[in-house]
């Protein structure tokens, strides 16, 4: 954007000024005003009634850090012009002693950050401008009200005395004459704290309180562009994604009151409720108050309506009753404001002597529960149109609604933090076993499963426990997949966990903890609590389900569900899953009675005691199967063949091994020995996948067997054709697949002569390494190459960076803050990495093979950013766990309507 310049010299044009009815910016200049800014601009244009000011831009601030902390030369015959225009307007002059102007100097990013930067109110007041406006107002208590408010938001903020000193002082003040409330002390009571509190400032910043007014207002800038990089305000940008080279806008801007007198107030409103989003204006305001009061808790504010004060039993006067012809004025600006930005606005106003004034707009932060009704209503009302609607809503929100929250409005004991591993939010008693869980459960007993890690064999407890805390684990390692797909609360990776499972004790720092305490966890955030923190259930709307109908409208991606079990099947099919992308087989074998069977199959030790195993295990997987086409009906089902890194499975407690010696009739020794023979020292790229299968055909052939025979069971209960989608995993060369997809092909002939029945099927292939990104148009290539590809990003984000997901937690912690990873690459997709080897895979797959269908099943499946870049990528659906699936179908929806916005 050029640079604009101002009337009078060659520097950039860097102060925008704005009044009732004019102003030199707009609504649309928010990159360089700042939303604040921006929006002040807009008001008056508008011809609201908003206080005069101008505003310093962004750009400012860029040079402000350039410069060492320097404010530009040649901004200050800008700031000096415009602070006459202020005076013109408001019939005042900036340091008069006679008829002061005074001003307030907030700042303003280009994203709302409520709280997070500094303001400073009353600006102009000294000890003689303080006299003018006492004799202009007519008011002294009012007078020295304000300048004791200036004196220590000054003090606090430019001169760095913290504001507990002055707090401090005004309670022991207050103490020692019986004052409940501020509004109770005399004019000449506020001149005896405005003197304690200079003499604090002269103590505790080594210099007097400036009484020149030109000094004030220079030290307010300075110190609202210093806030920029406040600690909150770094975190906040953190955790908001914002970006740190935006900076801050400065608005400087005519005081108006509320606290001068009984016909006097301040407050704020948002248009709609952002908790429930209902079409009611919801708010606060305090009579004889400025700003700071309403948010700091010093008194208790009054609510905006008549029906609030009724419901919350109140026995204050609402504003609607107190000052209704201002009230209705308000409501008249409220309904304007919304339908120019057709948005829930939130918004700051004064009254000052019954004369309403307008200090700031912004579209208000609400819960997704309000996102939703205030997305379908506005649609619904002609303002927003459906696409619109989608687009308004926040698709990692949605987590929200699908399991219990906690309760924002109680008081909580943080304990640790660690990943958010898992959506919603649990309470139980601490559990160190998987065993201990189950029996708990069983009575009636609500638990926190705490590991170091888990294993599969911790499924049983995974599954009877309320939610997992464990100490190591990334976002995509065992607990976090699983309990995503089973909708339990996780947290993994809380490495401040010490956990001693045979004392039955955890310790969090000094804190400590036993079997049988409570514990909360929040699996949306990562925070960990001490005790039971009350939780909110969710409760899905027919607003909801209108805006999920709306976001299947706009076309997009199709949304599968990874779905391993019929319990998973069915709870994906609940959430609008268009078919199940991945169906991982070995996690059918996580039960207690199902794995001693997969542990015989695997400590076999030779062809024929595995086949004895796997005779075993066929009709366990074609009962599974035949459920699974069940309940997808006509959908499609993707279904992976056997993938266990073999460690997860082999026994480790003595009597698990005396249990499967026993049952391969051999004695423990044995078994040892075997396990001792598997053990690899890197599992993750060892012996699984496709090269289990090539190493022992035996399994893909049951397996096989299990898939074919259980299609034909289930066309003959449907009635209709059943075409399952067989994938192999972890393929790198075409033979590889040649090997496993002949042993398949061979079974399905096998079973044709066997029965009659025709069978229909898909041969593809998980494309997990890199070499098969780059070999892609091999794999794919002819008649019998892959039907399809599914790219398991999990594995595919490991092998391109090299970095285990299991033990990334500290790696990754260290990574963000360092600013090496923008984001945790197991959450969201690296785009320019793995995205590259995704984006080259689709191209020369299809390069070969014009109608291949390409699908994602990793975790990033269920990401919406990660969801976008699949939609521009081309491909033909994503595939996620089956609490995500309503995140994935609006983020599929908003892809595609971004991308025809665009086109």
């Amino acid at each position: 954007m050029a640079q604009a310049r101002s009337s009078h010299d060659q520097a950039p044009k860097w102060v925008y000024t704005f009044a009732a009815g004019k102003a030199e910016g707009g609504a649309d200049m928010t990159d360089l005003l700042g939303g604040k800014g921006a929006n002040l601009a807009e008001m008056a244009g508008l011809g609201l009634p908003v206080p005069p000011g101008f505003t310093i831009t962004t750009e400012v601030c860029t040079l402000y850090y350039q410069n060492g902390r320097r404010l530009p030369d040649g901004l200050k015959v800008q700031v000096e012009e415009a602070l006459g225009l202020i005076g013109g307007e408001a019939g005042a002059r900036f340091g008069d002693e006679e008829n002061p102007l005074l001003v307030a100097v907030r700042s303003g990013s280009r994203a709302s950050m409520p709280g997070m930067m500094d303001t400073i109110l009353n600006l102009g007041l000294n000890d003689r401008t303080v006299q003018g406006l006492a004799r202009r107002s007519g008011d002294e208590r009012f007078a020295y009200d304000s300048y004791r408010r200036f004196i220590q938001m000054y003090g606090d903020v430019v001169l760095g005395v913290d504001h507990s000193v002055f707090e401090d002082i005004l309670d022991n003040f207050k103490n020692l004459n019986g004052y409940a409330l501020d509004t109770e002390l005399t004019a000449g009571e506020w001149l005896k704290v405005i003197s304690a509190y200079k003499a604090a400032i002269e103590d505790g910043a080594g210099k007097p309180f400036p009484q020149d007014t030109g000094e004030q207002l220079w030290g307010a800038i300075a110190a609202v562009f210093g806030s920029w990089l406040n600690a909150r305000a770094v975190t906040y940008r953190r955790l908001h994604d914002i970006p740190d080279d935006w900076g801050t806008a400065v608005n400087v801007q005519a005081m108006v009151f509320g606290n001068m007198g009984d016909t006097s107030a301040t407050g704020v409103a948002f248009t709609r409720n952002p908790s429930t989003g209902a079409n009611e204006i919801y708010g606060e305001y305090l009579v004889n108050a400025q700003g700071e009061d309403v948010v700091a808790g010093i008194r208790t504010p009054q609510p905006l309506t008549k029906n609030a004060r009724i419901e919350a039993e109140d026995p204050n006067l609402s504003l609607e009753e107190e000052m209704p012809d201002s009230f209705a004025e308000l409501k008249s600006i409220f309904d304007k404001l919304e339908r120019r930005y057709r948005d829930m606005q939130d918004i700051e106003f004064t009254i000052q002597n019954s004369r309403v004034w307008m200090l700031q707009t912004r579209s208000g932060k609400r819960t997704t529960e309000a996102a939703v009704r205030i997305a379908v209503d506005l649609a619904e009302e002609g303002i927003l149109t459906r696409e619109e609607a989608v687009l308004r809503v926040d698709p990692g929100g949605f987590t929200q609604l699908l399991h219990p929250t906690i309760d924002p409005t109680v008081e909580k004991e943080l304990l640790t933090n660690g990943l958010p591993a898992s959506p919603g939010a649990a309470s139980g008693e601490i559990v160190f076993t998987s065993d201990e869980a189950e029996r708990q459960k069983q009575q009636g007993h609500a638990v926190i499963l705490v590991r170091t890690e888990t294993s599969p064999e911790d499924i049983h407890g995974m599954h009877a426990s309320a939610g997992i805390l464990t100490a190591r684990g990334g976002m995509t390692s065992h607990a976090a997949v699983v309990a995503r797909g089973m909708g339990v609360p996780c947290v993994s990776g809380a490495g401040a966990l010490r956990i001693n499972e045979k004392s039955g004790t955890l310790a969090i720092g000094p804190k400590k903890l036993s079997a049988g305490d409570v514990i909360t966890i929040d699996g949306a955030t990562g925070r960990v609590y001490a005790g039971a923190v009350p939780m909110r259930q969710p409760q899905l709307s027919d607003d909801f389900a209108k805006l999920i109908a709306w976001a299947d409208e706009a076309g997009g991606l199709t949304v599968r569900a990874n779905a391993d079990t019929p319990k998973d099947a069915r709870q994906a099919h609940s959430f609008g899953a268009q078919g199940i992308g991945l169906c991982r087989t070995e996690h059918m074998f996580f039960d207690t009675e199902r794995i001693l069977a997969m542990r015989e199959m695997i400590c076999a030790p030779d062809e024929a005691g595995r086949r004895r195993a796997l005779d075993k295990i066929l009709p366990m997987q074609r009962a599974d199967f035949v459920e699974l086409f069940e309940i997808m009906g006509a959908l499609p089902v993707t279904i992976r063949l056997l993938d266990p890194p073999l460690h997860e499975f082999l026994p480790q407690q003595d009597h698990e091994i005396e249990t499967l010696a026993g049952a391969l009739g051999t004695d423990a020794g044995k078994i040892k020995s075997r396990i001792a023979e598997l053990r690899e020292f890197n599992p993750m790229l060892g012996l699984r996948g496709v090269r289990l299968a090539i190493r022992y055909p035996e399994i893909p052939e049951m397996q096989a067997r299990a898939i074919f025979e259980a299609a034909i069971e289930a066309e003959k209960r449907l009635g209709r054709t059943i075409e399952p989608e067989i994938m192999i995993p972890l393929v790198a060369y075409r033979r590889e697949f040649d090997i496993v997809a002949a042993i398949i092909r061979k079974t399905a002939k096998a079973i044709e002569k066997e029965t009659g029945n025709r069978l229909a099927y898909q041969l593809g292939t998980m494309i997990e390494l890199p070499r098969a990104c780059l070999c892609a148009a091999e794999v794919a290539q002819g008649e019998e190459g892959a039907d399809f590809f599914s790219f398991g990003t999990n594995d595919l984000t490991q092998t391109a960076l090299g970095l285990s997901r299991d033990d990334a937690a500290p790696i990754l912690s260290t990574y963000t803050q360092q600013e090496v990873y923008e984001e945790d690459p197991f959450a969201s997709l690296d785009r320019e990495g793995v995205g590259e080897l995704v984006r080259i895979g689709v191209e020369r797959g299809r390069g070969v093979k014009a109608g291949l269908k390409v699908g994602i099943c990793g975790e990033h499946g269920g990401d919406p950013q990660s969801i976008a870049f699949f939609h521009e990528t081309g491909f033909d659906y994503v595939s996620c766990s089956p609490f995500r699936v309503p995140v994935a179908r609006l983020a599929a929806a908003q892809a595609a309507i971004r991308a025809k916005l665009t086109s």
